[in-house]
């Protein structure tokens, strides 16, 4: 038998965790002195810690540890905890890189000396157009892309032709800027009639004047842009008539670099 500092020491595992991992039951000792409460392992424990260690190390909690080991010599559940904590893995790894791409772009745009340059906004003016659009409440206004992919999969038997110009564009319904669960509809100006599909609706969307500015970057930067054209509005004597939407002239589907994405900021405008 072995005591606790002793079986610390072998299994590389601090008497704090063994300790908390007698507590929920993953790891108790061989046998606890009834008269001292000091607490003994057997060898045949060694391997088991070691176990923990490394799944530990692989990032599974204390209860999927415990799920693993009650699973004894099979590889049920093991191939299946694996398979969930690497798929798990990957899509923190593509946040990661996401935000490392964000990152690098902010820095290299605010490093730029004409960073405070003058935004040009400008009224302009939508005519009628054909849509095809899909409407969803999203996670975040960063999960835009299922939009898009459902828009491209459902209409991908259409043979949807572009208007020209072909407009990509979406719509921000909600009254407020908010953190989760966004109303958001992207929308493409089509030709043709075609049927509706499970999400995909085709509807003819009304003319529209509006305030503009294009902004060329990283879309976590737009803030300054947006208060041109707040500024804008004030100053020219216009309120606000209806909900902002964007047009993306150069957008993740067109290239990887941030530095490199162009969106009109618009903001539907009546005179006040």
């Amino acid at each position: 038998m072995l005591k606790i500092g002793e079986f610390s020491k072998l299994s590389r595992v601090s008497i704090r965790m063994l300790r908390h991992y007698d507590e929920t039951g993953l790891l108790k000792p061989a046998a606890i002195d009834p008269f001292t409460g000091y607490r003994y392992y057997s060898e045949d424990q060694l391997p088991i810690a070691g176990r923990i260690v490394a799944l530990r190390d692989m990032g599974f909690s204390v209860g999927t540890i415990g799920e693993i080991l009650r699973d004894g010599d099979g590889r049920e559940v093991l191939t299946r905890c694996l398979c969930a904590k690497t798929a798990e893995l990957r899509t923190m790894a593509a946040q990661i890189e996401r935000r490392m791409r964000l990152l690098e772009a902010a820095g290299e745009w605010l490093r730029k000396d004409d960073n405070a340059m003058y935004y040009n906004v400008s009224k302009k003016s939508l005519p009628e157009r054909q849509v095809a659009s899909v409407r969803m409440t999203i996670p975040s206004y960063d999960h835009e892309g299922m939009l898009w992919s459902v828009l491209v999969s459902e209409t991908a038997g259409l043979n949807l032709v572009p208007d020209d110009p072909c407009y990509c564009s979406v719509i921000f319904y909600d009254a407020e800027y908010k953190e989760a669960d966004v109303d958001v509809e992207a929308q493409k100006t089509v030709r043709g009639s075609y049927p509706d599909t499970e999400h995909v609706r085709f509807r003819t969307m009304p003319p529209v004047t509006f305030a503009s500015v294009t902004y060329k970057g990283p879309y976590s930067l737009i803030g300054d842009a947006n208060a041109a054209v707040a500024q804008w509005v004030r100053d020219n004597g216009y309120a606000y008539d209806g909900p902002a939407f964007n047009i993306y002239h150069v957008s993740p589907h067109e290239t990887d670099d941030p530095n490199e994405f162009v969106t009109e900021i618009c903001y539907p405008i009546r005179e006040a």
